[in-house]
Order: C-alpha cells, then sequence, then structure tokens
C-alpha cells in the first residue's frame, strides 16, 4: 500500500548517503530530454519504475498507460514496482539499468542529479507553468517533475471531534492540548495515535516547517539557523509531540502501533487524530467506506499556529519522475512524464495537489481554501545544504530516530528533559553547519 513518506520533502525521509551510489552517468552528464513535437512520431517500448506498488497490483497503472496511448500509440509502457523503492533503486543506479523513467531516489545529491537524469528544460521557462521547479533544479536546469503536490495536517475524525465539544480548529497548540484533552474526557477515543513503531508517520513532523512561521524562507532558515531555537517551527512542532505523549493523550504503548490498521481505527472514531498529510485523507475515507462508516466523518485541519489571524500550511513534491539520462527512448519517456503531470488525471485521482500552477485546489483543501489557510511553496534553493547538514550532523529531521527517542523521552521510557534533549540537537546542528562552512 502507498505510503506518503515526505515531504518536501518528505521524499527525503529516507535519505541515505550519496557515496553508497556512485553510478555510472557521468559520460552522459548534461543529457536533455526534448518535448517530442509530434505524437504520432514518437517511438519506443518504457520501462517505468515505479514505488506504487498498489496501483500496479490493480490494473490503475495499466488504464493509464492505455490512455496515454491514445495520444501516443507509437510507445508500450511497461511498470516494475518496487516495493522497496528506495533500497532496490540504489542497486540498480550503480549501472545503467534503471528504467527509462523513475522517480528520483533520496539517495541521489541534488549536485548529481546532471549525472543520472536527464534534463527536462530550464527552471525559467518550466517554473511558469509548475510548482516545484526548484526542488530538481541544477545550474538553472531542470531533471525532475513531481506529479503531486501534499499539504501536511492533522487528519481527524470530525464525528469525534464534536462529541468532544470542539467544533472550531485550534488556533494555537496549547488550544490543541485542551482539545485532546476533552477527547479523552469525553469520548472513548485515543485522542492522538503516533504510528510510533511504523517510524515513517513520525517524520511528517518535519513537514511543519514554515507553517508556524508562514514563512516561505523556512528552508533556508534550517541552513543558516538554529532549527531548534526558542519559537524556531521545529522546537514547536516537537515541543507539541512531546507534551501530547507527556500529557497520556496518545496510545498506551506506542510500540505495539500499526499504520494499516490505524486508519480503520480512525475511520470508526476509535482514533481521533494523526498528523500525516492530504495525501492520506482518500486512505482514511477508503477505509471509512470498508468499515461502514461516513467518509465524510473524515476531515482535514492545519498546524495549530497563526501568523497575523491566519493559517499557513507548505506544499512540497511527492517523488519527483525523472528520465534515465542513459535511456535510448528519452523523446517517449519525455512524453510519458508530460502526459502524466499534466492529463493523466492522477492527482485529481489522489484528491492532491496538482503540480500545474493553474489548477483548482483539490476537494480535501476545500476546507482550508474557505478558512483563508495560507497555502505556501517554500524556496527550496538551501534543500540540498540542510540535507547534507542533516547527514554531517546525524540528527535526521528527515529519519524517524530522533522523535522516536523524543516519544520515549515524553513517555519516560528515556531520561532527561525536553529542553536538554532539543539543546543537544541544537548543538550537533549548529557544529555541522560550521564544519561544511554554512
Amino acid at each position: 500500500m502507498y505510503r506518503r513518506k515526505l515531504l518536501a520533502g518528505s521524499i527525503a525521509a529516507l535519505a541515505l548517503l550519496a557515496s553508497a551510489c556512485t553510478g555510472t552517468g557521468g559520460a552522459s552528464k548534461g543529457a536533455d530530454a526534448k518535448a517530442p513535437e509530434d505524437p504520432a512520431k514518437v517511438k519506443g517500448s518504457l520501462t517505468v519504475l515505479t514505488h506504487r506498488t498498489d496501483l500496479v497490483q490493480d490494473g490503475t497503472m495499466k488504464l493509464y498507460a492505455a490512455e496515454f496511448n491514445k495520444a501516443y500509440p507509437g510507445v508500450r509502457v511497461e511498470f516494475d514496482a518496487l516495493t522497496d523503492y528506495e533500497g532496490e533503486v540504489k542497486i540498480r543506479m550503480n549501472t545503467e539499468n534503471y528504467g527509462d523513467v523513475l522517480m528520483i531516489p533520496a539517495v541521489i545529491e541534488k549536485k548529481d542529479y546532471p549525472k543520472f537524469f536527464a534534463s527536462l528544460g530550464s527552471q525559467a521557462e518550466r517554473a511558469e507553468k509548475y510548482r516545484f521547479t526548484d526542488y530538481s533544479t541544477v545550474d538553472g536546469k531542470v531533471y525532475g517533475q513531481s506529479p503531486i503536490g501534499v499539504v501536511p495536517g492533522f487528519v481527524y475524525n470530525k464525528k469525534v471531534w464534536s462529541r468532544a465539544g470542539v467544533t472550531d480548529w485550534p488556533t494555537t497548540p496549547a488550544e490543541f492540548l485542551r482539545a485532546l484533552k476533552a477527547i479523552k474526557a469525553r469520548t472513548e477515543a485515543v485522542p492522538y495515535y503516533t504510528n510510533f513503531k511504523d517510524m515513517w508517520p513520525l517524520t511528517q513532523w518535519t513537514n511543519v516547517n514554515g507553517s508556524v512561521s508562514c514563512d516561505t524562507g523556512a528552508t533556508t532558515k534550517l541552513a543558516e539557523g538554529d532549527p531548534w531555537a526558542e519559537g524556531a517551527d521545529l522546537r514547536v512542532a516537537d515541543t507539541l509531540l512531546h507534551d501530547i505523549v507527556r500529557g497520556g493523550l496518545a496510545e498506551k504503548d506506542p510500540t505495539t502501533t500499526n499504520w494499516e490498521a490505524s486508519k480503520p481505527k480512525l475511520a470508526k472514531g476509535e482514533i481521533a487524530t494523526m498528523w500525516l498529510g492530504s495525501w492520506a485523507v482518500v486512505q482514511m475515507r477508503d477505509a471509512a467506506r470498508q468499515a461502514g462508516t461516513d467518509p465524510a466523518d473524515i476531515g482535514f485541519m492545519p498546524f495549530p499556529a497563526q501568523q497575523g489571524g491566519s493559517f499557513c500550511a507548505v506544499t512540497s513534491p511527492d517523488y519527483q519522475q525523472a528520465v534515465n539520462v542513459h535511456s535510448d527512448n528519452k523523446a517517449a519517456a519525455r512524453a510519458w512524464i508530460d502526459w502524466f503531470t499534466d492529463k493523466s488525471g492522477y492527482a485529481e485521482a489522489n484528491l492532491a495537489l496538482s503540480p500545474l500552477k493553474d489548477a483548482p485546489l483539490p476537494e480535501v483543501l476545500k476546507p482550508y481554501q474557505e478558512a483563508g489557510v495560507k497555502l505556501l511553496d517554500l524556496d527550496d534553493s538551501k534543500g540540498a545544504e540542510v540535507k547534507s547538514i542533516d547527514n554531517r550532523s546525524e540528527v535526521g529531521i528527515y529519519k524517524p530516530d530522533y522523535r522516536q527517542e523524543l516519544v520515549d523521552l515524553a513517555r519516560g521510557a528515556r531520561k532527561g528533559s525536553l529542553d536538554d534533549y532539543l539543546a543537544g540537537l541544537a548543538e550537533r546542528w549548529t557544529e555541522a553547519q560550521r564544519s561544511l562552512g554554512s
């Protein structure tokens, strides 16, 4: 089953050392995958590597390929669905055989994109039409395009929150904690579910960055400042997570959580709230249908913080599709990426934010629109630098370990205070900045 692991990075949640993947792409560095002018003349057979094992298994991707063939009848599309996408693609990329189209794995550092992927064009040109172009731009050229964008938020059971007497979105962490306490006191639901055991959901908390401060330059602040300074976005997020667990507002034993089981539990009102992203709403509503409950009970709310009376929520790309720089079918591969991004309906089917700037918001984000939530496209020009600092510091803001430690601290399974723990993270982070010359 598809699980959104990023974000902006989300995708960076599985970041690995670039040295583990050397590849052989240097000889083709600088290649372009130009958009074909005449669809009828595009020929070839494509292998598309994908993490969407669910959509390959249920035949959905085959239906996409059939629609694509109506526009490009000379192209045959085959899918290679990988359960351990990051692990398997990392190995394949030590050769030239890693499909014609693939999702860019986190193991590849941004500066190395030209070694492995063909350019899709200049950022200046593509940024006029698409979101997220700076996430895959190197020296002015774009090397990947995400077919969907995501927005972070709390997926919640509206009926449970209403039973607890909470009908308005909390505007501060303190209000949010009071709401969870009301849920605990007035319902049988678990107020908040960490999904601790599956680990990756804890990485979603990094996507708070930018939402608290309502700052499109939040990624730059991570590169240049202390993410756990007083009032900084990550400190606010980590403090809230800590206080939820410390207050007995999460599941009794985090080590026994189960991601797949959590979906029907939230749908049935046994769980009230989980911090995930807009991508999760469709899965929770599907779980509601299967459980015989009302999909309309599944709601989505922003992080409890406001600037100037308004909520903010950051947008970020999912996996970005790219063309293998060694592919013999670059025109066909480019045609697939353009069609899948622009015309497949994939974003709409997943209730996701479209990467097309002029596309309407998905239905799941209509409450955000009605409430005046500001959607922020973060400046990712310092994104690669942040990953380098993160790797050097071994903090792992895109990995689950440090927030597992945070949860353990909050529930008494680890000794120490929150302030000391966050100060330790900050010390490691700023030392890494100094060593890298940031």
